[in-house]
């Protein structure tokens, strides 16, 4: 071989070794960075369709203003139609919370996560809050996962009643 063949050779495998060292720890930082920013988009996106759901529900309950559902103290004296209509819309909230403990809440969360979860846990004792859906939560919270159930118990039980 000549000396320039022997010179082209050495360049590439020098270029090989700074596209080892330099470019592949790079393309292996962008991959991580792209997977993080993908992942944080699918949970901003999962955190906006519950929070779509739940002005869903705002909506369901505004229809129903005999019910009372917005305040704290129990609905006296509701016909048996109204007890079933305000029980089936309870299970409808149970869903929508049970959907959102599963999806957002872990025990081990970022503060993006933290923040989303507590603007959910703030809705849950809003609704423990209220007499009638806390005297509901038992039935409500058969056949519901266990950690959820336990999880809003909890926060029934440290909710202060109004």
């Amino acid at each position: 071989m000549s000396a320039p063949e022997i010179a082209t050779l050495e360049t590439w495998e020098l270029l090989s070794y700074i596209v080892t060292v330099v470019g592949l720890p790079l393309a292996i930082s962008v991959f991580i960075f792209e997977q993080r920013k993908e992942r944080n988009n699918e949970e901003e996106e999962v955190y906006q369709l519950l929070s779509d759901n739940y002005q869903e529900f705002l909506k369901i309950t505004l229809e129903h203003p005999d019910l009372r559902l917005f305040a704290d103290e129990e609905t006296p004296a509701l016909s048996a139609e109204q007890r079933e209509r305000m029980f089936i819309i309870f299970s409808m909230l149970i869903s929508l919370f049970e959907r959102a403990y599963l999806l957002l809440y872990e025990d081990d969360m970022t503060e993006k996560q933290s923040r989303r979860w507590r603007s959910w846990e703030d809705y849950m004792g809003e609704w423990c809050n209220r007499a009638d859906f806390r005297a509901s939560l038992p039935a409500l919270l058969r056949g519901e996962d266990p950690e959820f159930a336990g999880y809003i118990q909890q926060l029934a039980a440290s909710t202060p009643v109004a």
